[in-house]
């Protein structure tokens, strides 16, 4: 089977260390991924730099990437500010982001989820240029407010179909759900919304990430997030572990005779730039206070 995998150290992988990572090591480390064959990076985020000072220059990253044909970056969205950034410093592939828990929300974006999904909406509609597709975070637990009911999910879900988005990323942000809890809660919403294209973006608390991936898989899922060393983690997620790791994600595909276009020595190359360059970046002034 041929199962797509989306780097996304520039971000999630970044967003967590308390360094601040250049925009000229960040397209290294991005050029090391494309001669890897990584061919879909999670290149940035528009958020508040204030909070996510890892991610200030993002607006500089996005033109600043390698055009090549086959490669997609893509750029993440909180509400309909951070949307319009990015379409302004050149998106064209941008996941719009909102909590499938209040508590969640309230500490990553600063609002209600429905505000974010009215705010969300509206700017969505008024780019139908842009490929835009939908990631949600606590998608199976928070840190705050525990299992999330997969009927709460899928409402989630529904409000981005309703945008006309069809694609749709679930997050276990902490990386603690057992993986029957994901697998039921995943079957939940593709039996109620089965035309809808789902991808799992998956942390790594107890080492089970990748045994969930692999039933994942077998479930018929396609398309999985995992950053470059198993770096990353949500800052306003207490407790949350780090990606699943590309390298080991693409090992244990190739194992079970699955196909993911990445040479796995180039990646690990890219492995070992991404570790050097964290550990020689200089550190970041966090504010996190909302």
């Amino acid at each position: 089977m041929k199962v797509q995998i989306t780097d996304v150290f520039l971000r999630d992988g970044l967003q967590d260390e308390a360094v601040i990572v250049s925009t000229a090591h960040k397209l290294e480390i991005a050029e090391a991924l494309i001669a890897a064959g990584v061919k879909r990076i999670e290149a940035a985020s528009f958020v508040n730099p204030n909070r996510v000072p890892q991610m200030a220059d993002a607006a500089e990253v996005i033109p600043a990437l390698p055009a090549v044909q086959g490669v997609t970056y893509t750029s993440l969205a909180l509400n309909g500010k951070g949307i319009e950034r990015a379409v302004e410093a050149g998106a064209t592939d941008i996941q719009v982001v909102t909590s499938a828990s209040q508590e969640h929300s309230n500490a990553n974006a600063g609002q209600a989820i429905e505000d974010a999904l009215a705010s969300i909406g509206d700017t969505v509609a008024r780019f139908p240029e842009v490929r835009f597709f939908a990631g949600i975070s606590t998608a199976f637990t928070c840190p705050f407010a525990g299992s999330i009911d997969p009927a709460h999910l899928l409402r989630v879900v529904r409000a981005f179909k309703d945008m006309g988005i069809r694609d749709v990323g679930l997050a276990d942000t902490l990386g603690t759900t057992p993986t029957q809890q994901i697998l039921a809660s995943l079957a939940h919403m593709r039996d109620a919304e089965p035309d809808l294209a789902y991808s799992l973006h998956l942390h790594n608390a107890h080492g089970q990430a990748l045994a969930t991936a692999g039933a994942a898989v077998n479930a018929g899922v396609v398309h999985f997030d995992a950053a470059l060393g198993g770096f990353g983690g949500c800052p306003f997620a207490p407790g949350a572990h780090g990606n699943i790791a590309t390298e080991e994600l693409v090992r244990f595909l190739h194992d079970a005779g699955h196909e993911t276009g990445i040479d796995e020595d180039r990646l690990a190359e890219a492995v070992r730039s991404a570790r050097d360059i964290v550990a020689h970046s200089p550190a970041a002034l966090l504010d996190r206070a909302r």
